[in-house]
């Protein structure tokens, strides 16, 4: 960010030095003033978030914090916040000079504006890395965050719960440090709250709290966060939408249990409601749910089969326009389609395999998008039996993708006679006598095996220059008169 004119003006050796000696002023407005501009001056950008650091005002804002006014406190608090919010380094200033334990105290203040103040700088501090985040809870934080939501005020709430975010995604360990003071029971009870903003943090916090381990998601499962949850995938607000389905993923990836449960509760159902009404990056985290569920096992993945799961993954796989939303698509399919003939059929009939693979040739592809695409069709291809998805497939596949599909019909073949037939009429036999294969290599195992279930004159015809060898023949032969 560029500075201003003012703003570069006030980064002159010298100016801070001005300002500081208003913090100490007899009139309790001037000093306000002088704390609420320091952290307009900090929240502009991290050099005059530096410059109020290198002009030693943290430690005068700290130790008269506790003392002031509402007013001030609310203000001084709002510089700790606007220093803090830029880089480690400049947390890690406040926590150098005490500022942490100042702030909790402000925690405890009568005045729910100081409170909201103090709880907004602790979080800006923990959300940097477990380091920071452990030093907010070791100042004794998290109890009184946790008192903090069950306020009345919606905007202390709010904070508090989003600041219980920011230190629980760090590890499991700060995680169950704000389970072990009795947030999740709490939380859990405003997932219906009517305001949109608190909802968003409370599912937030949530999803934090439970994507570290199967123990902390069971203990949200507990708190009877199902079904009340799927209410919040039909939300008017993308973010609570958005939110609602990463709590949802975040208890799915890890057992086939937990995934078990959110079947039988109609999540999986809700998610694909959901994947369907909206767009973007909004979709992401139900994408991936629905994957990790289908990862499971057979049953959980044919359950999102059932709940008509695959043509909204296909969708959103050919709609979206950012290569990570598709990349997710594509592995969600690879899930679904990895399992059995049945599962791979059933993606494989909605016609996706041919979007799979351009995506996977297309050189504009994302490297991640090429990688998720290629896992998805090996996935699928290696269990389809359904030789109508995949014969398109012959004629653009790439030697690495063809092996696979070639291996589909010689497993097929040998034991369908029908399907042998099909196979010589569409044009698939005469096809894959123009592969090119390495002599002794799986594929050219694979095309043996074809051609054997075929009469040798068949194959000869349909091998590339046979046309010629038999014109060649007309030519040469001469009539008995």
């Amino acid at each position: 960010m560029t500075l201003s004119g003012d703003a570069c003006f006030l980064l002159r050796p010298g100016v801070m030095a001005l300002l500081r000696p208003l913090l100490l002023d007899v009139v309790p407005t001037i000093q306000q003033t002088a704390a609420l501009a320091l952290g307009r001056l900090a929240n502009y950008n991290d050099d005059l978030a530096e410059a109020v650091v290198k002009g030693d005002i943290l430690p005068q804002l700290v130790c008269s914090l506790s003392e002031q006014n509402r007013f001030y406190k609310k203000a001084a608090a709002f510089v700790l916040r606007a220093v803090g919010k830029h880089s480690p380094q400049l947390a890690q200033a406040i926590v150098q000079c005490g500022g942490l334990e100042t702030l909790v105290i402000c925690l405890e203040d009568f005045d729910p504006g100081v409170k909201e103040a103090a709880a907004w700088a602790l979080g800006y501090i923990a959300r940097h890395n477990s380091e920071l985040s452990q030093a907010v809870v070791d100042a004794g934080a998290v109890p009184l965050l946790v008192l903090c939501i069950q306020e009345p005020e919606i905007a202390l709430k709010r904070i508090a719960a989003s600041t219980l975010s920011d230190i629980s995604k760090h590890s499991p360990e700060l995680a169950q440090t704000v389970v072990d003071a009795g947030a999740i029971a709490h939380l859990a009870q405003m997932i219906l709250n009517p305001d949109a903003k608190l909802k968003r943090q409370v599912l937030s916090a949530l999803s934090q709290i439970a994507k570290h381990s199967v123990d902390l998601a069971e203990l949200v499962v507990e708190a009877e966060i199902f079904p009340v949850v799927l209410t919040c995938l039909k939300d008017s607000d993308e973010y609570v939408k958005k939110n609602g389905a990463t709590l949802i993923r975040e208890i799915a990836k890890h057992t086939p249990e937990l995934s078990q449960l959110i079947v039988n509760a109609g999540g999986v159902a809700a998610v694909i409601d959901c994947i369907g009404s909206c767009r973007g990056t909004v979709r992401l985290p139900g994408i991936m749910m629905l994957g990790y569920v289908a990862a499971h096992s057979e049953n959980l993945s044919m359950a999102v089969i059932i709940s008509k799961g695959i043509p909204p993954l296909c969708t959103c796989l050919m709609e979206e326009n950012e290569d990570h939303i598709k990349a997710a698509a594509a592995w969600a399919l690879g899930q679904v389609g990895r399992h059995t003939p049945e599962h791979a059929r059933a993606v494989a009939v909605a016609n996706v395999l041919p979007t799979l693979l351009s995506m996977y040739m297309d050189t504009h592809s994302s490297e991640d998008l090429q990688v998720k695409t290629k896992k998805a069709l090996k996935n699928i291809l290696q269990k389809c039996t359904y030789l109508p998805a995949l014969e398109p497939l012959l004629h653009d596949a790439p030697p690495n993708i063809l092996k696979h599909i070639v291996g589909q019909f010689s497993k097929v073949l040998p034991h369908d006679s029908k399907a042998r037939r099909l196979f010589v009429t569409t044009g698939g036999l005469k096809k894959v006598q123009e592969i090119k294969a390495e002599p002794g290599s799986l594929l050219q195992e694979y095309i043996n095996t074809i051609n054997n279930c075929y009469p040798e004159e068949i194959v000869r015809y349909y091998s590339p220059g046979y046309s010629e060898i038999l014109l060649e023949r007309v030519e040469n032969y001469h009539p008995v008169l």
